[in-house]
């Protein structure tokens, strides 16, 4: 193994372990942990999702200045925005599953986000927030 500051060591990451195997296997367990699955990069073709298991959550997901929920918020809105409703729904029921939010904490990101994103975006936002919402109600029921 090199010597810190040595060509070698540019690419190691903690305990002298390659920095790609770590940011992937940080990233596979962040990716668990965040949304309760997980993509193997090498099971999958092309390089985006070993772009995104490697540094979107190998590197920053697993950043301490923000926490998962502070996270998801901002991507919920970022998401809102954007239109991507079906992507919210994601975050949502993930939000709920891990006890990041309540239903009514939903609800209420959903009025929040209305007033920057607009009516007619929020509309689709809160179409998947109560789907999420009733379909837990549905699993809790059975």
């Amino acid at each position: 193994m090199s010597e810190p500051g040595t060509a070698g060591s540019a690419n190691r990451g903690p305990e002298g372990v390659p920095a790609a195997e770590s940011s992937r296997a940080r990233g596979i367990a962040k990716m668990q942990e965040v949304y309760g699955f997980s993509a193997d990069p090498d099971q999958i073709a092309g390089p985006y999702v070993a772009f995104t298991v490697d540094h979107l959550f190998g590197e920053v997901w697993t950043r301490s200045e923000l926490d998962i929920r502070d996270r998801r918020l901002m991507t919920i809105g970022v998401l809102a925005a954007l239109g991507q409703s079906q992507l919210v729904e994601i975050q949502f029921q993930s939000a709920l599953d891990r006890g990041e939010l309540t239903e009514d904490q939903v609800r209420e990101t959903v009025v929040h986000l209305a007033h920057y994103i607009g009516w007619p975006l929020s509309t689709g936002v809160n179409e998947v927030a109560e789907k999420v919402i009733a379909r837990r109600h549905r699993t809790e029921q059975s």
